[in-house]
């Protein structure tokens, strides 16, 4: 059975079907980005094992083509079970050797990227400093208790438990928080209309607002906006329910003495530095609206190194910093708040494409090489 298997895992029949059904696999997930938008797209088709199909109104699926994962992890278990029953160490296979290792490094390394990665934006107006960034896609519900001036003590519950966890016991908060009502998108109205539902809110802003839920959006320049209504109660005790969405500052209130906020908003990633704005520029051509240059100063704060320097981000010159790369992302240089956008990316596996192309490219150069001195040396005789 092992060596069926075995033999299995090393027939090339294997990589000619696989790399069909990646052909394929790309082909109908770059059609689907049309109606699903590039990051749904991705997850159904190129983040999972297998593509599912469901019919309309069903919560389940059928599976009916292999994902991505799928497809790469049989690819790459053939390259490695093929290195090892097919090429001996020697110099004449040092080349294909090579080659193999730095196809299984690229498709290895794709995949800690999947894993590993994310994305995110700092927005900062002139002068303003900030150590976090906020994420693109993922919200968090937060109760903070902000007593105390300097530090506050915040728990978030991520948006996506918030449909199937109707309470929520809040760590070293005296709180419970009940869900009543969530809307994935939605937009908030001063008067109801058609399609509106009264928000439900007793306290804060939310008291005279409708909701209307929007179908999820997923073209690449919209965004989500969620919205709750929650209750928070102690010990059974009713204290408010609060509208909260991603429109909306965070609400104050107050309870047994001290002072806390809750506020739906991007999720945040904190950094141990800050990153203040000192100055930014927007450049154009002469006569033109056509943008020239785009940068950002910022000077970076980190109080665990003691390290306090300016740093020039602009195009293609991006800021790398303790594993996070800072690229200008957006800019707003000419109305009378100026503000910066710098988009934040965290891959730890940001090299290995790199190393896995110059080891591809190091083992065709020397199996070239090889046969070409080979050759040669034939000719020569």
């Amino acid at each position: 059975m092992l060596s069926s298997l075995f033999q299995f895992f090393t027939s090339l029949k294997l990589t000619v079907v696989c790399l069909g059904l990646a052909t394929l696999l790309v082909f109908v997930g770059t059609i689907a980005q049309v109606e699903q938008g590039l990051y749904q797209a991705q997850d159904r088709y190129f983040r999972s094992f297998f593509v599912y199909w469901s019919p309309g109104g069903a919560d389940w699926g059928i599976p009916v083509f292999p994902g991505g994962y799928l497809i790469g992890g049989l690819l790459t278990l053939n390259l490695i079970a093929n290195y090892v029953r097919r090429y001996k160490f020697n110099r004449a296979n040092l080349g294909l050797l090579t080659v193999h290792l730095g196809l299984v490094l690229l498709l290895m390394g794709q995949l800690f990227t999947d894993l590993l990665s994310t994305e995110s934006a700092i927005n900062l107006q002139l002068g303003e400093t900030k150590n976090y960034s906020e994420d693109f896609f993922a919200s968090e519900l937060v109760v903070a208790d902000t007593t105390d001036p300097d530090t506050a003590r915040v728990v978030s519950i991520p948006t996506t438990l918030l449909p199937t966890t109707p309470t929520v016991r809040l760590p070293q908060k005296p709180f419970e928080l009940q869900v009543r009502q969530f809307w994935p998108n939605a937009e908030l109205l001063e008067n109801a209309g058609e399609g509106t539902v009264a928000s439900g809110a007793t306290d804060g802003v939310g008291r005279t607002l409708w909701v209307q839920g929007r179908p999820p959006t997923v073209k690449m320049d919209e965004r989500n906006v969620p919205a709750a209504t929650v209750t928070l109660s102690d010990a059974g005790k009713p204290l408010g329910t609060w509208l909260v969405s991603g429109l909306l500052r965070p609400q104050s209130f107050a309870h047994e003495g001290r002072s806390y906020e809750i506020a739906l908003r991007p999720k945040r990633h904190y950094t141990p530095y800050s990153l203040t704005l000192l100055d930014l520029r927007h450049d154009v051509y002469p006569g033109t609206d056509i943008p020239k240059n785009f940068s950002s100063r910022v000077r970076i704060d980190n109080p665990s190194s003691g390290e306090n320097r300016e740093v020039l981000i602009f195009m293609n010159n991006p800021l790398r910093y303790q594993g996070l790369t800072y690229y200008q992302y957006q800019m707003a240089a000419r109305g009378p708040v100026k503000s910066s956008t710098l988009q934040v990316v965290r891959n730890p596996s940001w090299l290995t494409p790199y190393l896995a192309c110059l080891l591809v490219g190091a083992g065709l150069t020397w199996q070239f090489l090889a046969h070409l001195i080979g050759f040669l040396k034939q000719r020569s005789a």
